[in-house]
Parts: C-alpha cells; sequence; structure tokens
C-alpha cells in the first residue's frame, strides 16, 4: 500500500490538495457539517456520473471496435469472394486494437486489386461495346466509359473470359478492316481503269471509306460489307462488259482495216483499243483504257470506216477475185474469169447480198486455193523439170540436124557442153515421166478428182508423150535401119565398081570430136512436136559416105543383133 504507481501520484495528490483546500475554505466560511457533507455527496455524485459517463464511451468505443473488426473481416470475404480469392486472413489472438491493425493492411490490399480489378473490367468491357457496335452499325455511346461493372463477380476466370472475347471482337474488326480494304482498293483499281469517280462511288456506301485518313474509323458492318461486295461485282461485271464491247468494237476495226487498206500510221492511234482483243480481264490495268470517251471513239471510227466500206466494197470484191484467178493462174488450174466476174456483178447490183460475208466466202475460197496451189507445188515442180528436159531434148535435136556444130566458131565450146548436158538430161525423161506420173496418181487418188494442167488431164498428156516418143524412137530405130542396110548396099556397089571419090570432106575430124564428147548421137530424144528426128534430115541430104557413120554405135539393142545376124 506504500507503493503506488507513478501515473497516479499526481491525480491523488491534486484531489488530496483540493479536498484540504476546499476545508480550509469551508473553516473559514464556517459551513456546518451537513452542507460539508451535502456539499462532498454532490462532489461524489458528479465524479459518478463522469465515470459512468466515461465508461459507456468506453463501452460503446468497444462495440465500435468489434463492429470495425467484423465490417472487415467480412469487407475481406466479400471483396476475396469477388476476385476469386481465398481469404488469407486468420483471426489472431490479441487486443482488438491488434486485431484491427492485423485486419486494416489486408483489406486495403484487397480493395486496391478490387479497384484494379474494376478498372480492367470497366476496359475491357467498353471495348467490348465499341468494337460490337462497330460490328453492327450502330452509333457508340459517348457514356461507353460509364458502363456499370458487375462487382460480385470480377474473378480472373471472368476477366479472362471476358479478354478472349474481346480478342475475338479484335480478329473480326481486323479481318472486317481487310475486306473493306480489299474492296475499296479492287473499287479504285476498278474506277481507275473506266475512269469512275472513286470518292463519289464509295462515298455512296458510307462517308468513312472516303476519308483515307482515318484508317481506324472506316465503317466496317454488315451493311457496309455486303454493299461493298455487291458494288464491287457490279464494276467487275462493268469492267467486263466493257472490255467485250471493246474487244468487239477492235475486231470490228482491224477487219475494216483489212478490207479498206488502212494505212499503218492511221491503225497506231488505235493501238490502244486493238491491243485489248486478245487481254483478258485481269491483265486490263491501264489508266482509262476501258472509259466511256475510248468507247466512244471506237464506235465513231468504227461507224466511219463502215460508210467508207459501203463505197468501196464493189472494188474490194473484185480485187479478191483478181487475187483468186491469180493464184490459180500461178498453179495452171482452170478458171472463167469472165463468167465470175459478171455473177459477182449481179450480186452486188442486186443488193440483196452482205458484201462482208461475200467477201469472207471470198477469202475463204482465196485459203482453200492457196491450199490447192499447195498440195500441187511439188508436182507443178516436177512438170517443170520436166518441161525443161523437152526443151533441151528440142535444143539438142536442133543442135545435132547442123552440119557446121564442130566448127571452131563463137560459142561451139559452150555449146558441147550444152550438148553433152542435154543427152544426159534426155536419158532420164522416161525416169522423169515415170515419178511424175506415180506422184499425179497418187494426187488424183487423196483429192479424187482429176490433175488439170490449163485445162488438160495432166496424165493425158504424159500418156500422149509417151506414146509420141515412143512412136519417135521406133521412127528413128527403122531410119538406122534403113541407113545400115543403105551402107551395106554402097558397100556391095563399091566392090562390084570399085570405090568413087568422096565429094565431102571426111568426117574423121566430126568423129573425133563427137567421140572426145563422149555421147552418143543417135540417145537424143527429141520431144513429139518437135518434128522429124536428126537421122532423117541427114538422110535426106542425100550424100552417101564411105565411113562407118559415126552414129552406129548408138544403136539399141535390137538393132545391134539383127546387125551381126
Amino acid at each position: 500500500m506504500t507503493t503506488k504507481p507513478s501515473s497516479l501520484s499526481p491525480s491523488r495528490t491534486t484531489c488530496a490538495s483540493l479536498l484540504r483546500e476546499l476545508q480550509i475554505i469551508w473553516d473559514e466560511i464556517g459551513e456546518g457539517d451537513s452542507e460539508r457533507d451535502k456539499m462532498l455527496l454532490q462532489l461524489e455524485q458528479e465524479c459518478l456520473h463522469i465515470y459512468r459517463k466515461k465508461v459507456e464511451m468506453t463501452r460503446k468505443y468497444l462495440a465500435d471496435l468489434h463492429q470495425s473488426l467484423t465490417d472487415g473481416q467480412a469487407q475481406i470475404t466479400a471483396i476475396a469472394s469477388a476476385l476469386g480469392e481465398a481469404a488469407s486472413y486468420s483471426r489472431e489472438r490479441g487486443s482488438l486494437k491488434d486485431q484491427l491493425s492485423a485486419v486494416k493492411p489486408i483489406l486495403d490490399d484487397l480493395s486496391l486489386k478490387k479497384e484494379k480489378r474494376v478498372k480492367d473490367f470497366s476496359a475491357i468491357q467498353s471495348q467490348i461495346v465499341r468494337i460490337s457496335a462497330e460490328i453492327a452499325g450502330n452509333g457508340v455511346s459517348k457514356n461507353v466509359g460509364d458502363l456499370g461493372v458487375n462487382e460480385r463477380d470480377l474473378s480472373v476466370k471472368r476477366l479472362g473470359e471476358l479478354q478472349s472475347h474481346l480478342e475475338e471482337l479484335h480478329k473480326e474488326k481486323v479481318l472486317r478492316l481487310q475486306k473493306v480494304d480489299a474492296h475499296v482498293n479492287t473499287i479504285h483499281e476498278l474506277s481507275v481503269v473506266m475512269s469512275i469517280d472513286f470518292s463519289k462511288t464509295v462515298n455512296e456506301v458510307h462517308p468513312s471509306l472516303s476519308d483515307h485518313s482515318s484508317a481506324h474509323s472506316k465503317s466496317i458492318s454488315n451493311d457496309t460489307l455486303a454493299r461493298l461486295t455487291a458494288l464491287t461485282n457490279s464494276l467487275k461485271q462493268e469492267k467486263q462488259q466493257r472490255l467485250q464491247k471493246l474487244q468487239d468494237l477492235g475486231s470490228k476495226l482491224i477487219e475494216l482495216w483489212n478490207l479498206m487498206e488502212t494505212p499503218i500510221d492511221e491503225q497506231k492511234i488505235f493501238d490502244h483499243v486493238t491491243m485489248l482483243i486478245s487481254s483478258s480481264v485481269n491483265d486490263v490495268s491501264r489508266q482509262g483504257c476501258l472509259s466511256l470517251d475510248v468507247i466512244e471513239q471506237a464506235e465513231v471510227e468504227v461507224e466511219r470506216l463502215n460508210i467508207l466500206k459501203a463505197s468501196k466494197m464493189k472494188e474490194l470484191v473484185f480485187k479478191r477475185q483478181n487475187e483468186l484467178e491469180e493464184i490459180y493462174r500461178g498453179v495452171h488450174m482452170d478458171v472463167d474469169s469472165d463468167a465470175a466476174r459478171q455473177i459477182l456483178s449481179r450480186l452486188i447490183d442486186s443488193g440483196n447480198v452482205n458484201l462482208s460475208d461475200l467477201l469472207s466466202s471470198m477469202d475463204d475460197q482465196i485459203i482453200k486455193a492457196k491450199e490447192q496451189a499447195l498440195s500441187r507445188k511439188d508436182i507443178l515442180d516436177k512438170v517443170e523439170k520436166c518441161k525443161f528436159a523437152f526443151e533441151e531434148e528440142k535444143w539438142l535435136d536442133e543442135y545435132e540436124k547442123d552440119e557446121n556444130r564442130y566448127s571452131a566458131g563463137r560459142g561451139a565450146h559452150k555449146n558441147l557442153k550444152r550438148a553433152e548436158k542435154a543427152r544426159i538430161l534426155s536419158g532420164k525423161i522416161p525416169s522423169i515421166i515415170e515419178t511424175l506420173t506415180a506422184k499425179v496418181q497418187a494426187w488424183e487418188i487423196e483429192k479424187e478428182i482429176p490433175f488439170l494442167y490449163d485445162k488438160v488431164p495432166l496424165l493425158h498428156t504424159l500418156e500422149e508423150y509417151t506414146v509420141q516418143r515412143q512412136e519417135r524412137e521406133e521412127e528413128k530405130r527403122k531410119s538406122r535401119e534403113q541407113k545400115r542396110l543403105q551402107e551395106q548396099h554402097n558397100a556391095e556397089q563399091e566392090a562390084l565398081f570399085g570405090s568413087r571419090p568422096s565429094t565431102k570432106k571426111p568426117l574423121g575430124q566430126s568423129t573425133n570430136a563427137n567421140t572426145m564428147v563422149g555421147t552418143p548421137i543417135s540417145r537424143r530424144t527429141p520431144l513429139g512436136r518437135h518434128g522429124v528426128s536428126a537421122g532423117k534430115e541427114r538422110r535426106e541430104s542425100g550424100r552417101v559416105h564411105n565411113l562407118t557413120p559415126v552414129n552406129y554405135v548408138a544403136l539399141t539393142k535390137d538393132d545391134s543383133v539383127s546387125r551381126r545376124n
């Protein structure tokens, strides 16, 4: 009892000193004991009231602490549940203040997490609403950021679901933007090719499409995509139609140019049209090449050429006829020019025939004529060789009739060489005719028509020539036989009456010359229409030689046998 807490001493000393001071005052005043007791009782009651009030306040504070602790624990549980986390708080032992001190940091940490999570949810939901509105084509509300967040479910799982949904919407938006850009680029390319106002065209679909500065604000709604798809298909179809029209006009221009024989310089003006004839739709990308102005220019030119064509068509028809006749004449085919021209004149004058169709028909005839000429070329080449052989044979026949052919005159050496070649070529005539006949027969079997040469069947001509040649050979053989008999008769006369002087120069020089050439004279084969043989001409000279005839060695095999007999 002698030791008291130091903290209570000042208070107790103060109360005691005040009470003593009050006793002193009361003594001086002369207060009675009853008044003193009354005043002391009053003081005691006032002190009890103060203590009671203090206790009540302390009790209320205690209740508040309990309530705060309970509320804190409830908030921790609620926030942890909303965040999808397990409550990490465990009730600790100790005073209420200690327990509150332990709860407060946990609650503050969870509150911060909740606040951040709410912001994340709000941001994701705002983007989802904005992109969904863009896809749907609805206007985005200015208060999209004020969207309420369900704070009862702020779990990571829910946040992940919203993020996945947002990513899908982002992908969908990117794909739609790519489609929009692809359509816009295609429309721009088509507009450039066809000279169409691009901005006006896409602005009719949606105003945002013509604004190149704000790519992210382009409309990507279903309606915009559908309208862009329809516009793209429409422009592609329009491009196809315009290209087809220009290709038709280009083909007509070329046809008319060929008919009218238009100069190349005038044709070059429309090169940008004709070059499209062989182009596909995807190849055409030059600026303005399919514009309406280009189509109109081509149409005007085609109309102008059609007017000119009508006035020059008759001239073109007869020009084609001339070309056809030239082809036929070049290959020795029969053609009735006068009758054909009369028929063409009547057709044109009647006006009942389409001149373009007539020209097309004549072009077909020219093509067929060229094909026929090509099929006859090989045979005609053989005919020319045969004709050359006949000409050389004729020349050789005339040459051997000349008794002065071995004289030392001008050109004699060249004639001797030509005669030697002519004899060789003359000997090949039968094989040439045989080869030519085989080719003609094969041609006639293939074509099933006779091969005419200057209106006459070529086989008939060759057969006639072969017969005439055989007749000439027979005449020459008979001539040689007659000459042999004449020489034999002359030899018998000389034996009876003696030799008589020759009135002609000896033929030794001629014999040597002929031997030097190295080709028997009797092997020459004259063309049937060239007349009698050279041997017959020598017989008609009436001169008799006492030497062995130079052409004795050229007798045929039958003549040689009969001579030995």
